[in-house]
């Protein structure tokens, strides 16, 4: 039996993909006719704390070093698109992800937390606030997606997506790497960060209906204190789906499919090149390394 394939994930960044093998990252961003290609060998906490890569603590560990990367990466490409090559700072880094963290929780934690006193006021059932709740959470998140993927620029951005999607099929099948080969791909694929989302959505539900329905001060913080648990479970979630052929769990994993959607659009052949210089280069052990 042969050795499985190393798995590849990736993101969108402005005017290029980056991509991200278990040994390198690697940021390919296109300028007029030229492909500009960062690439670093990948360092991880879990490297010195080997514990951290336990099932559920990796999954909390992962999602904090993808957000600082992913950060990394828009910046350095938004430097690039303005013909700018300025790095952050580790500061600046920190403030930034603070920031979008910060955001998500005032919109997807208390935001849907203090409108169920709104809409479902008179309910008893715990369990009942808690799914309502739920449901507001995920409406949020919808009509969010909705709103951002109407834009022109992010809708160019959402076409770098979908073409990171298809390189990464177009190199799990086992096809070399060339336009044509990646082009016949569908944009969707379940390791996506938005089906990670959904499902963090749908675990919060279950696990929060566990806690009751304290007060509202009690809620947001358990809600909060609780989200690296929820991402754990997810991550381990998303992980069997990226490698499992069940039917029961593709059925599972549809609704996360179907709302990439809304985050993905099909690429012209000039952003798919992007993402398969990206993804040649984090699978090549040449190269350079910067840094």
């Amino acid at each position: 039996m042969g050795r499985a394939k190393p798995a590849i994930g990736g993101q969108a960044v402005i005017e290029g993909v980056m991509m991200r093998s278990p040994e390198f990252t690697a940021v390919a961003v296109r300028k007029n006719d030229e492909i500009i290609v960062k690439k670093e060998k990948n360092s991880s906490i879990t490297d010195k704390y080997p514990v951290l890569k336990l099932p559920v603590l990796r999954g909390a560990v992962a999602l904090i070093e993808m957000l600082v990367i992913g950060v990394r990466a828009l910046s350095y490409s938004a430097g690039i698109a303005a013909g700018e090559e300025e790095e952050l700072t580790g500061r600046d880094i920190f403030y930034a992800v603070a920031l979008a963290i910060g955001f998500a929780v005032l919109l997807f934690i208390v935001v849907p937390t203090l409108l169920v006193k709104l809409i479902a006021g008179g309910v008893k059932s715990h369990l009942l606030l808690n799914l309502i709740e739920g449901v507001i959470r995920i409406a949020v998140f919808l009509l969010y997606l909705i709103f951002i993927s109407s834009m022109k620029d992010i809708r160019r951005f959402f076409e770098y997506h979908g073409a990171e999607h298809k390189a990464v099929h177009c190199y799990e099948n086992g096809e070399e790497l060339t336009i044509e080969n990646a082009r016949k791909y569908t944009t969707l694929h379940p390791r996506c960060g938005t089906s990670f989302l959904l499902v963090v959505m749908i675990v919060s539900i279950l696990l929060f209906s566990l806690l009751g329905w304290p007060g509202i001060l009690a809620r947001i913080a358990s809600r909060v204190l609780l989200f690296p648990m929820v991402a754990g479970i997810s991550y381990e979630f998303i992980r069997l789906a990226g490698r499992s052929r069940s039917p029961l769990i593709q059925v599972i994993s549809a609704p996360g499919m179907w709302l990439q959607l809304l985050t993905t659009r099909e690429p012209d052949d000039s952003q798919l090149e992007v993402a398969l210089e990206a993804l040649k280069s984090v699978l090549s052990g040449g190269g350079t390394v910067a840094g």
